[in-house]
């Protein structure tokens, strides 16, 4: 990938998971099935593993609600072409049945290319 492509990945990356942040406070549905893979596999701060599925129902049942998210860095490294890492931190506002708190998380996620689109397949969670 020459210079000039990588940084357009970068961007495409880097609005991907804006889009990804408006989403998950939306609860969009639609979002949420362009933005994470099929076969996403998220491992939270306690060690849980969960879906794509089991995120868009946590999400849309109210179990869990996003209030506000600021990301406090991303950085997109390339491992291939089709494949990047990004590790990143955000400062969370957010409500797990029915208790409000901040929550400050690092991550790093794993985005694919796939049909020409750019989609986060893998994540891990971790607070400080």
């Amino acid at each position: 990938m020459s210079g000039e492509q990588q940084q357009i990945a970068e961007q495409q990356i880097l609005q991907l998971f804006e889009d990804a942040d408006r989403a998950l406070m939306a609860a969009n549905v639609d979002e949420l099935e362009r933005i994470y893979a099929e076969d996403y596999m998220q491992y939270d701060e306690t060690g849980k593993i969960i879906g794509r599925k089991d995120l868009i129902r946590y999400l849309t049942s109210g179990t869990l609600r996003f209030l506000s998210m600021t990301s406090t860095g991303r950085q997109v490294r390339f491992l291939r072409d089709d494949v990047a890492m990004v590790h990143g931190s955000e400062d969370d506002e957010i409500e797990r049945d029915g208790k409000r708190f901040a929550v400050r998380l690092f991550y790093s996620d794993v985005v694919m290319k796939r049909g020409g689109r750019w989609q986060i397949v893998a994540s891990q969670l971790a607070r400080p």
